[in-house]
C-alpha cells in the first residue's frame, strides 16, 4: 500500500510547480500578440490558482501540515525563471516552460497511481483534473513553437531583450554593446524590484512585468527606426550597383521588421480588405513566411486587432499540421 506520506509529498511538489505555472503565466500575458492569446493566457492563470487551492485542500484533507513556504518557492522560481531567460530569445524561454508542463504532466500521472494504490478517490480526482489541464497546455505551447520553428510570427511577442539577443544572431548590425546593456538594465531593475520593501511577492513581479512591457516600444521604436533607414539606404545603393544578393538581403531584412508597402503583400487589395475578407484570402495561404508578412504589415500599418488574430490563426493551423495534432 502507498504511504500517505509518499502522496503529501507529491502534491507539496505539485503545488509549488503549480505556483511557479501560474506565474509565468501572469508574465506571458504581457507577452500575447493578440487579445484572444492575452485572455487564454489570463485564463490559465486564473486556473491555475484553482488548482493550487484545490492541491492545498487536498493536502490538508490527508493530514498535511499547513504549507506556506512552498507557494513562496514557486513564485520566486517564476521571478527567476523570467530573468535569466530575459538573455535568450523566446524560443528557449518556451521551451523551459514546456519542460514544466511537461512535469507538471509526469507528476500528475504518477499522482494517480499512488492515489489508486492507496485508494484515495479525492486524489485520483484531483490527478486526472490535472492531467488533463497539462496535457492541453503541453498541446499549446508545442504548436507556439511550431509557428516560430515555421518561420510565422508565435502567438506570443519577444521581450526587449529576447527581441534582441534573437535579432543578434541574425542581423549583424546590431551593436554587441546595446544587447549587453539591455540585459545588463534589465537584471537591476529586477534587482531593484526584489530589494523594494513593504511589498508582497506578487506585486513586486506585477511591477517587473510593467516595466518590461513598458520598455518593449521604446527599445522596438528606437532600433528599428535606425535600422529601416539603415536598410533602405543600403538596398537603394544594391540596386543601383546592381548587385541583386544584397539588395534582397536587405530588403528581406526590413520586410522582418514590418516596414513594407501594400504591393509586396501576398494578398492583392489586402489594404481594402475587411477582417471577413481577409478570415478567408488567408486560408488559401500555404506558407508561414507569407503569414509572417502580413501579420507584421498589419501591426505596423493598420493595427486591426481581429485581422491579426484571424491570420494567426491560420498559422496556427498549419502549425499543428506540422506537429500532428489534429485541428
Amino acid at each position: 500500500m502507498t504511504d500517505t506520506t509518499t502522496l503529501i509529498q507529491q502534491l507539496r511538489a505539485l503545488l509549488m510547480l503549480t505556483q511557479t505555472e501560474e506565474q509565468i503565466a501572469r508574465i506571458r500575458v504581457a507577452q500575447a500578440r493578440t487579445d484572444a492569446v492575452r485572455r487564454e493566457l489570463q485564463q490559465n492563470a486564473g486556473h491555475a490558482a484553482e488548482r493550487t487551492a484545490a492541491i492545498a485542500q487536498q493536502l490538508r484533507a490527508l493530514g498535511g501540515v499547513a504549507d506556506v513556504v512552498t507557494p513562496a518557492m514557486g513564485r520566486i522560481a517564476a521571478v527567476l525563471k523570467g530573468t535569466v531567460e530575459q538573455a535568450g530569445p523566446i524560443d528557449e524561454a518556451l521551451l523551459g516552460d514546456l519542460q514544466l508542463e511537461h512535469q507538471l504532466l509526469d507528476r500528475a500521472t504518477y499522482l494517480k497511481v499512488l492515489a489508486q494504490v492507496a485508494r484515495e478517490p479525492e486524489v485520483e480526482r484531483l490527478a486526472e483534473r490535472l492531467i488533463t489541464a497539462h496535457s492541453a497546455t503541453v498541446e499549446w505551447l508545442t504548436v507556439v513553437l511550431a509557428e516560430t520553428a515555421l518561420g510565422g510570427p508565435a502567438a506570443l511577442r519577444p521581450t526587449p531583450l529576447q527581441w534582441v539577443a534573437a535579432s543578434a544572431l541574425r542581423l549583424a548590425e546590431v551593436p554587441v554593446r546595446f544587447a549587453a546593456n539591455t540585459v545588463n538594465r534589465a537584471l537591476e531593475t529586477a534587482h531593484s524590484a526584489g530589494e523594494q520593501s513593504g511589498g508582497t511577492l506578487t506585486g513586486v513581479m506585477d511591477d517587473v512585468v510593467h516595466r518590461a512591457g513598458a520598455l518593449t516600444g521604446a527599445v522596438r521604436e528606437t532600433v528599428d527606426a535606425g535600422r529601416v533607414a539603415a536598410l533602405r539606404r543600403g538596398e537603394r545603393i544594391a540596386r543601383r550597383e546592381g548587385n541583386q544578393t544584397v539588395a534582397e538581403a536587405a530588403a528581406g531584412t526590413r520586410r522582418d521588421l514590418g516596414d513594407l508597402t501594400a504591393e509586396e503583400l501576398p494578398i492583392a487589395g489586402y489594404d481594402s480588405m475587411s477582417t471577413a475578407q481577409i478570415t478567408e484570402a488567408v486560408e488559401e495561404i500555404t506558407e508561414p513566411q507569407e503569414l509572417d508578412v502580413l501579420i507584421r504589415y498589419e501591426e505596423t500599418h493598420k493595427g486591426r486587432a481581429s485581422a491579426v488574430s484571424a491570420i494567426q490563426t491560420r498559422l496556427a493551423a498549419l502549425a499543428k499540421e506540422a506537429v500532428g495534432i489534429d485541428t
